[in-house]
């Protein structure tokens, strides 16, 4: 995977994300129009297919709603790389498809704008400009089956035919 980075700060929770007044709305098309806007208002006319947003700590915090990364989905992010997550929203993300990367202290070294290439299977993230690696969690082979086929449901159908 490859994109730019859209780098946030600690404790970005679901609200943020995707506020409360759009959860009447499932598509994910729909709810990407509005990721992101409390910090961001155009955020959802600058992200391209492919960008990873970085975070600090806590991220996805707060309610437990899966409309936080179907929105992420929808505006096409490929991967969330933050120094830890909320429990809940890891699984939810997952279960929509979008890896959460573990990378601590990786709100350090990056910054909106950086151009950088996740290696899955080594756990490596390339900063392209400067060639830095940085490692995250390699996530288990289950999760990556899960990813790999779109999310739960996909994978789930797959098991049972």
């Amino acid at each position: 995977m490859k994109g730019n980075v859209w780098k946030f700060g600690d404790d970005i929770d679901t609200d943020i994300i995707i506020p409360g007044r759009y959860l009447v709305m499932r598509d994910p098309k729909d709810l990407a129009k509005h990721v992101m806007e409390g910090l961001d208002p155009e955020f959802h006319q600058k992200v391209n297919e492919g960008d990873f947003i970085v975070g600090g700590s806590n991220f996805g915090c707060g309610s437990s709603r899966e409309h936080a990364p179907l929105a992420l989905q929808g505006a096409g992010i490929s991967a969330v790389i933050a120094e830890s997550f909320a429990r809940i929203f890891y699984r939810n993300s997952i279960n929509v498809g979008i890896p959460l990367l573990e990378a601590p202290g990786i709100s350090q070294h990056l910054e909106t704008g950086d151009e950088i290439e996740v290696d899955m299977e080594k756990g490596v993230i390339h900063k392209l400009e400067t060639g830095e690696e940085f490692t995250f969690k390699k996530l288990p082979e289950f999760m990556l089956e899960i990813l790999n086929k779109g999310g739960l449901i996909p994978y789930v159908r797959e098991q049972m035919e």
